[in-house]
């Protein structure tokens, strides 16, 4: 299923990206921030509900001068305890820095947030193939994209949504930036089952791909 994930995901279209049983439990609408337009906004927002992100590759975020928000807190002393996460002890949030484009107007409508995301991407582009990034030329912040910065060592090193989607396009070999939604349950409010987002993908034709697989896939890939 790996596979069929990543032919998707390098055709610019959602796939369904669940973590694991023993972690979050949540799956994730998920699609290459260059590709995503105010129509992609609108079905995350429809059908997904969730928080609307973008995952960035570490040596992009790196490049670009992104921090993690969690280090920001802790060096205002605002809060006595960081990244205090029940379901991954030993690793701080993802969450970086929440922005705007420049051109956006409020920065939430479909629009601003598509045209947010797919510069976020080409930030990253440059930045991965050695141009010289101006993240604070095109961005303005607080905004309404929530940016997250996936672990240094990818699934070495942490094994959530954000690291697991930097690795489905760093093995697709495309810009690795990608936009991930959780998926909830209109009726109870939760976490949509995995059996739940299934079903979706079935009805409507997308990829449904577990992060074991995605593991798997990544460490057969090692030299």
């Amino acid at each position: 299923m790996v596979e069929k994930a990543l032919q998707a995901l390098a055709q610019g279209e959602f796939i369904l990206l669940y973590d694991f049983d023993e972690r979050e439990g949540e799956t994730d609408f998920a699609i290459r921030a260059d590709a995503v337009t105010p129509r992609h906004v609108l079905r995350m927002r429809r059908d997904g509900g969730g928080l609307i992100c973008t995952a960035v590759h570490p040596e992009a975020a790196r490049s670009l001068g992104l921090p993690f928000a969690s280090d920001i807190l802790e060096a205002s002393a605002l809060v006595e305890r960081v990244g205090d996460i029940p379901y991954d002890r030993k690793n701080h949030s993802s969450f970086s820095l929440w922005v705007n484009h420049r051109d956006t107007f409020t920065g939430i409508s479909d629009h601003d947030r598509a045209l947010t995301i797919r510069a976020i991407a080409d930030q990253v582009k440059k930045s991965s193939n050695g141009g010289r990034a101006q993240f604070h030329t095109y961005f303005r912040t607080p905004g309404h994209v929530a940016l997250l910065r996936a672990a240094d060592g990818l699934l070495d090193q942490r094994r959530g949504q954000t690291e697991l989607s930097i690795a489905l396009a760093d093995m697709a070999g495309v810009t690795p930036a990608v936009t991930i939604c959780e998926m909830l349950d209109d009726e109870t409010g939760f976490a949509l089952s995995k059996e739940g987002a299934e079903a979706y993908a079935r009805k409507h034709g997308l990829v449904f791909v577990e992060g074991r697989e995605v593991v798997e896939a990544w460490e057969a890939r090692r030299p």
